[in-house]
């Protein structure tokens, strides 16, 4: 009898401190309040995030590095993620005190409007603490905010982009910095419809330093060019708010990619039979 009520104890006993280290401890003192700058959240979707964190008189400083861990789930899948620093590292951090900062995150598209279950809506859950940079098992995440977004399909007047002259088929690497890309030629164009209203142009690529060095890469609306530069980097990601009056007054315009120098693989990789005329690694084109 004392074997079996001691067996019982020991599987409570084990049970009780298992939940206790599942559960995300959470940091006395410290709150946060997260807000967007859109009204509405949609996918494919690009939006600046607002973090306020505050700390009261009863905050103890925390001496060590940490990093905030920014997670959106959708059902039981990480969508994706925005980890950072803040520009106040948290470690000097001190009681009574108010830091702020805002940060541009993209809402990939993941609603699949054809679902027969879909009801015009899906819901993303946000979750937001801090952790060690170096953990890899998330035992040091402490949780500070959990927040259940509305997220709707983007509004029907979304500028659509078709690929036409100068590109070449899409290709995935999920071991790459850019994920996917398609190669351009010396020049590639798509056809945008116009807003006619100002919109956020978002641009990320990536060049072969490697096989071109100085190489210049140069954006169009239509004939005017809106940004040249040479990326003194493998990777580059660019901004622009664009003023309706840019895109002229038809309904589609030209957005054109360019560059000053291609290569070709097959003649300077040993071994490969790649013949294309390469310029630059385009992976994402955002336009709203």
């Amino acid at each position: 009898m004392w074997r079996k009520t001691t067996i019982v104890a020991l599987i409570l006993f084990v049970a009780v401190i298992s939940s206790h280290c599942n559960k995300k401890s959470q940091v006395q003192g410290l709150t946060l309040d997260v807000t967007f700058a859109e009204g509405e959240l949609s996918d494919d979707l690009i939006t600046d995030v607002q973090y306020r964190w505050k700390t009261t008189a009863g905050y103890e400083k925390i001496g060590q590095e940490m990093q905030v861990y920014v997670h959106f789930w959708h059902d039981n899948n990480l969508l994706f993620q925005d980890d950072h620093i803040p520009d106040v590292p948290i470690a000097e951090w001190e009681a009574d005190q108010e830091y702020v900062y805002s940060r541009r995150i993209y809402i990939p598209e993941f609603i699949d409007e054809f679902d027969p279950e879909f009801r015009g809506e899906e819901t993303l859950r946000l979750s937001v603490g801090i952790s060690s940079p170096y953990d890899t098992t998330n035992e040091t995440q402490q949780e500070i905010l959990k927040k259940k977004l509305k997220v709707i399909p983007p509004p029907l007047d979304t500028p659509e982009k078709i690929y036409e002259d100068g590109w070449y088929d899409l290709e995935i690497n999920p071991d790459s910095v850019l994920g996917k890309w398609r190669w351009t030629a010396r020049e590639a164009r798509c056809i945008v419809d116009n807003p006619k209203r100002d919109a956020l142009l978002v641009i990320k690529g990536g060049v072969n330093l490697e096989a071109l060095e100085d190489q210049k890469v140069i954006f169009k609306i239509n004939d005017r060019i809106l940004d040249e530069f040479i990326p003194e980097e493998s990777y580059f990601e660019k901004s622009y708010d664009i003023k309706k009056e840019e895109l002229g007054e038809g309904e589609q315009f030209f957005l054109t990619i360019a560059t000053d120098k291609v290569f070709v693989p097959a003649e300077i990789i040993p071994g490969s039979k790649d013949e294309r005329e390469l310029g630059l690694q385009i992976s994402f084109i955002y336009f709203r």
